[in-house]
């Protein structure tokens, strides 16, 4: 009798099997056949991912609220997800900066490679510059004025514009409960509909699953390594103690946060969660996006922690966009950290500063690879310190990305358990 390989083992072998090919791919100079040959299907593994990502959150959202009794339990459900999402990412912050006053790593990196590192990236500085100055400019209330869209059609199109989309289902999903019932049941019979027929597709695309992180993986490690194995050995030497900052933090976070709120407020085991939503880790490990992760994160939630979907829709989907505890924990250590190597001594209130603006910056960026990068600028304008240090972090970023996003969507499925236990609808 044959066992079934559960979905979390395949997406593992992918990975190592990715791995591997890509170092082989290295070591014998096939690097353009990887990008002809290779890195094309995980391009298309990702496209799938995020083709299917606008209608989910659409059709789950609208469900989901239109499922829901009156518009009190929305007002509720908001007010406790908001809630916990701000009080996390504030923890997240925290440690970060406790984090990297106790380890200090920029004392360690040499001025030799500090010049080398700002010579290679400047050319990619200046863009992301420019990209954070258009940002800064805008009111203090430009979120506000963005996540409402002129043409809804419009930010459907674009998977940055998520905030909006979820704000015209939400104007959607409350319209269902407060149209009358009976001119109403076809509207919502049919987004309910609609609503599995996503959900199927999000299965058959989850089959595919194991050879895009394969591609995603050798493109990934070409893209990065290039063709001298030794250089990026002394580049992630040079960096390694900041690399090694982050990721205790990122651990500390999923290792003890993450399950003391489990514990306390949801009653699920450390072991239980944290195997039902390794497959949605693994996919947000290799595509490095949290938004494109989504569909899996919401299979996951719902059919092996037993959220409801009526829970699982609403939270999940703002996680995406407003929930970053990876990302804001990276950006509290990458300030300190630059500050470190330019000599920069940071009071307290510099410190207070990069908190404020560290949690809104991550609740500002887009669930895309690189966002945090350009919403960093924005950090590090807020306390005077030069952009160019960027250089130092960029070399070794997109490892930390991979992870930092891991932790996003595990922050975002801690969060939906514990409100549909605080609702008491957890395993209905």
């Amino acid at each position: 009798m044959s066992r079934k390989i559960p979905l979390y083992a395949k997406i593992l072998i992918g990975m190592a099997f990715g791995l591997l090919f890509g170092f082989l791919v290295v070591l014998l100079g096939l690097n353009q056949f990887a990008s002809d040959y290779i890195k094309p299907f995980g391009v298309i593994f990702l496209n799938l991912l995020k083709l299917i990502a606008m209608p989910l959150i659409f059709a789950s959202l609208v469900s989901g609220i239109g499922g829901l009794k009156d518009i009190s339990s929305l007002s509720k459900l908001g007010l406790k997800t908001v809630s916990l999402y701000i009080v996390t990412t504030i923890i997240a912050v925290s440690i970060g900066l406790t984090m990297v006053s106790i380890i200090s790593p920029g004392s360690y990196l040499s001025q030799e490679k500090k010049a080398e590192y700002l010579q290679r990236f400047s050319n990619d500085i200046t863009e992301k510059q420019k990209v954070a100055e258009s940002l800064s400019d805008n009111s203090p209330l430009q979120f506000l004025v963005d996540i409402v869209p002129e043409n809804v059609v419009e930010a459907a199109s674009n998977n940055t514009s998520m905030l909006q989309v979820i704000f015209f289902a939400i104007l959607f999903g409350v319209a269902l409960i407060l149209a009358p019932k009976s001119k109403v049941r076809i509207v919502k019979d049919f987004v309910d509909g609609l609503n599995e027929v996503i959900l199927k597709i999000v299965d058959i695309i989850m089959h595919t699953a194991p050879f895009g992180v394969f591609a995603l993986m050798v493109s990934l490690l070409v893209d990065f390594v290039g063709d001298d194995l030794s250089a990026s050995a002394q580049l992630f030497g040079s960096l390694g103690l900041y690399a090694l900052t982050v990721v205790l933090g990122l651990a500390l976070i999923a290792g003890i946060i993450y399950p003391t709120f489990l514990k306390f407020y949801a009653g699920i085991s450390f072991k239980k969660f944290y195997r039902a939503i390794f497959p949605a880790q693994l996919v947000a490990f290799s595509t490095s996006s949290s938004a494109a992760t989504l569909p899996v994160t919401m299979e996951q939630v719902e059919n092996e922690l037993n959220v409801p979907n009526e829970v699982s829709s609403f939270v999940l989907p703002i996680g995406v966009t407003i929930n970053m505890d990876g990302t804001s924990l990276y950006q509290a250590v990458a300030t300190v950290f630059i500050a470190e190597v330019f000599g920069v001594e940071l009071t307290f209130v510099q410190l207070l500063t990069i908190l404020i603006t560290a949690t809104l910056a991550s609740i500002g960026s887009a669930g895309v690879p690189g966002a945090g990068i350009v919403m960093l600028i924005i950090v590090l304008n807020s306390v005077g310190l030069p952009v160019e240090g960027l250089a130092l972090i960029l070399a070794i970023d997109r490892p930390l990305d991979m992870l930092r996003t891991s932790l996003n969507v595990t922050g975002d499925s801690m969060i939906a358990t514990v409100v549909a236990k605080s609702e008491g609808m957890l395993g209905k």
